[in-house]
């Protein structure tokens, strides 16, 4: 289950914007290294604390607004769908949303469409692991980063979603880098700076949100790969 500084797994931390639920964490965390426990000054994250485990997600659309300056927009919905369900073949019968989705009703199903991309750091106070672009998109950087990649359709994420209730928007592809790294606090920083410039406002995704529980197996999808 990983190690980190404060809040149990699964237990409510107010130290990552408000309470929200503690996920699992890496195994890289020690307490007797001072990179994971010196103090960092943050200037554009919030609540973010050095030690910890996050999780970044990057999705992508066939209706987003890919290299224009609507690309980034929070809440993330708002991005993946900007040029509206029609660009994805979705919206055109009277089906059900839910049927619409999975191309019950002959629409393309949402996962051919709509993806994310997903890794999980470790922040160090430590320069040695500084990465300037990760708002472009996940870091790859064979055989360390995005190098062995688990594909499969799920849900979208948070604590508003859980064993009883999925996502309206769903399945979705997900590519998940299995390995976790460590990151320089400063690169996030430099991240949440970028987001501050973007044309919509991002305010909200300048703190970690709280972390779904895990999938039970009954409700997971059948179809992993590794790349």
């Amino acid at each position: 289950k990983g190690k980190g500084p404060g809040t149990a797994i699964g237990g409510m931390s107010r130290r990552l914007g408000g309470s929200v639920r503690q996920g699992l964490r890496c195994h890289h965390y020690d307490a007797a290294d001072s990179k994971f426990t010196t103090p960092y000054d943050w200037q554009h994250c919030v609540g973010m604390v050095v030690g910890e485990t996050y999780e970044i997600h990057w999705p992508h659309s066939a209706s987003g607004a890919c290299g224009t300056p609507n690309q980034y927009q929070t809440p993330f919905y708002d991005g993946v769908f900007c040029m509206g369900l029609e660009k994805l073949g979705i919206g055109l019968s009277s089906a059900t949303l839910g049927d619409q989705v999975q191309g019950n009703d002959g629409s393309p199903v949402l996962s051919s469409k709509v993806g994310v991309q997903g890794q999980v750091f470790t922040i160090v106070n430590d320069e040695n692991y500084y990465y300037p672009d990760l708002i472009r998109g996940w870091i790859q950087d064979s055989p360390s980063h995005g190098s062995d990649i688990a594909k499969y359709t799920g849900s979208t994420t948070g604590t508003s979603r859980n064993n009883q209730v999925c996502s309206s928007y769903s399945p979705i592809t997900w590519q998940v880098d299995r390995k976790c790294h460590l990151i320089s606090a400063s690169s996030f920083d430099k991240m949440c700076a970028d987001m501050k410039q973007q044309r919509d406002d991002m305010s909200d995704d300048l703190y970690a949100h709280g972390a779904r529980e895990v999938v039970a197996n009954n409700i997971a999808g059948n179809n992993l790969h590794r790349l």
